[in-house]
C-alpha cells in the first residue's frame, strides 16, 4: 500500500522554526516530484512548495518564500520542509504530496497531514 506519513507538527512561538518530515512507503519518491500544501481552518488547501524529482527545480508560494525550504533525501525516501521565522498565519495542517507538479492540489499521493500552531 502506497502512503505518505508526515511528522514534526507542534506548537511553536512566532519567530520559531520547525522541520517536517514526510516518509513514503510502498513506492519510491526517487522519480516523483514532491510538494507541501497546507490548509488552515475554514480555508482551502493551498500550495506551499514543490521540488522536482531530480531536485533541480523548486517553487515556493510568495507567503513562504525566503522562510521555508523544501528538500528531499531519496535514500531515505523522505521529503522535508524546514520552516523558519514562523508567523501565526502559518498555522495550518500541512500535507505532503507526490506525483504531480506545481502548487495546485492535483497530486496523486497525499499524506494525512500534521498540525502546526504558531502562537505565543
Amino acid at each position: 500500500q502506497s502512503q505518505l506519513v508526515e511528522s514534526g507538527g507542534n506548537l511553536v512561538q512566532p519567530g520559531g522554526s520547525l522541520r517536517f518530515s514526510c516518509a513514503a512507503s510502498g513506492f519510491s519518491l526517487r522519480r516523483s516530484n514532491v510538494a507541501w500544501f497546507r490548509q488552515a481552518r475554514g480555508k482551502e488547501r493551498e500550495g506551499v512548495s514543490c521540488l522536482s524529482h531530480l531536485g533541480g527545480s523548486t517553487m515556493y508560494a510568495d507567503y513562504v518564500k525566503d522562510r521555508f525550504i523544501i528538500s528531499r533525501d531519496d535514500a531515505k525516501n523522505t521529503v522535508y520542509l524546514q520552516m523558519n521565522s514562523l508567523k501565526p498565519e502559518d498555522t495550518a495542517v500541512y500535507y505532503c504530496a507526490a506525483g504531480g507538479w506545481g502548487l495546485a492540489p492535483t497530486y496523486t499521493y497525499w499524506g494525512k497531514g500534521t498540525q502546526v500552531t504558531v502562537s505565543s
